[in-house]
Parts: structure tokens; sequence; C-alpha cells
């Protein structure tokens, strides 16, 4: 099966099978994600375009891939310009290291009230992390969006970036 129709058929897997109470927008979305994905490769020019496409999909303001390297989280790829305060850091500190402990997505309102927050910029307010596993459900690294407004993300956030974060975490082996 060619790279295109396996797109295809994952787009309506997507829309009809796994997740009906998704927006019909949001799952073509994760089509298009998943297409980028399958045909390009995992090239460090390729992943900063998925981000990309994670991050204006559902208007994010900033949306990384961190890889865990040994003991430390490391941005594999991230979206903007400005570089945050921690491009790596021990994987049982921050909110990634919360994700990593638990193995669940972390969706925080306000990251001023949550003490394992690692300020990254000082306008993020709202902050969802969630974890990327293997075909063999061990996780290899956290899918972060963040926001300047409170109460930013919801269960489509938490249903969009996991299956985003599962179509590209073929790239952190």
């Amino acid at each position: 099966m060619q790279k295109v129709e396996i797109a295809l058929a994952l787009g309506f897997f997507l829309r009809k099978i796994a997740f009906p109470r998704m927006k019909e927008t949001t799952c073509k979305k994760l089509q298009e994600i998943g297409g980028f994905a399958l045909a390009g490769g995992c090239t460090k020019k390729r992943m900063k375009q998925v981000v990309e496409m994670i991050r204006a999909a559902r208007n994010y303001r900033w949306v990384a891939v961190y890889k865990i390297v040994k003991d430390e989280f490391v941005i594999l790829a991230d979206t903007g310009n400005e570089p945050p305060a921690y491009p790596r850091f021990p994987i049982k500190q921050g909110l990634c290291g919360a994700a990593l402990e638990s193995g669940k997505p972390i969706i925080v309102d306000d990251v001023h009230k949550d003490a394992r927050y690692l300020p990254a910029f000082h306008t993020t307010r709202s902050e969802i992390i969630v974890p990327m596993r293997n075909e063999h459900s061990r996780i290899l690294g956290m899918l972060d969006a963040d926001s300047d407004k409170l109460n930013a993300f919801g269960e489509e956030d938490r249903q969009f970036l996991e299956r985003a974060g599962g179509l590209i975490a073929h790239c952190l082996h």
C-alpha cells in the first residue's frame, strides 16, 4: 500500500471509528499531519514542519516535542524562533516529569499555581503535556503545547495531541 493510501485510510479511521466525538476539522488536520509525517521521514526540518502543523491546527501559541535522552528531556523540535528557557532538563522535573511519572497527559489551567511548572516563557498561562509512546507503549518523549490564556486546553486538545503524538512518535527512536 502506498503512503498516500495509508494516510487516507488513517484519516477515515480517525474520523469515523476511533474518535467520533472529535470535530471533523480536527480529524482532517490529524490526517494531514499523519500523511506528512509518513511521507517525509524524521529530519530536523521535517519535525519542525510537523510541530508547526500541530500548532496551526488548533491555534496553539507554542508546541514542542521533547525526546527522552538518557536522564533528560531534550527538545527535538519546537515552533517559533525564540528558544524556551529550558531546552533540556532532568526527566524528574517539570510538568513533563510529572507526565512521565504518571504515564498520563497533564493539563494545567494556570501554570502559576502549579509548583511543578518550569517557566519556559514568561507569558505562558496554561499548558498541556502528552506522553508519546512507541509501539510497545514505552514513553519516548512528550508533546507540549502552551497558551498565553488561562484554561486554554480541554478534552479535544488532549485527544488531538495524543493522536498527533502517536503519529510522530516513531521519530523519537
